[in-house]
């Protein structure tokens, strides 16, 4: 299972420097996830201060 971010995401960016596999990038408002790359970590999850990262 995948993680992806949802609509909560503020942008701050915490979560692109935990990734192990860097598959987070800037979207047009939120950040995204791109779910064939993500290994399911949790890394992303462990730093957002609005919970913005959840699995699929």
């Amino acid at each position: 299972m995948a993680y992806r971010i949802n609509d909560t995401c503020i942008n701050c960016g915490a979560c692109v420097p935990e990734c192990p596999v860097d598959c987070i990038t800037e979207g047009d408002e939120i950040y995204v996830i791109d779910e064939e790359a993500c290994i399911d970590c949790g890394a992303c999850a462990n730093v957002c201060p609005v919970d913005a990262p959840e699995q699929l």
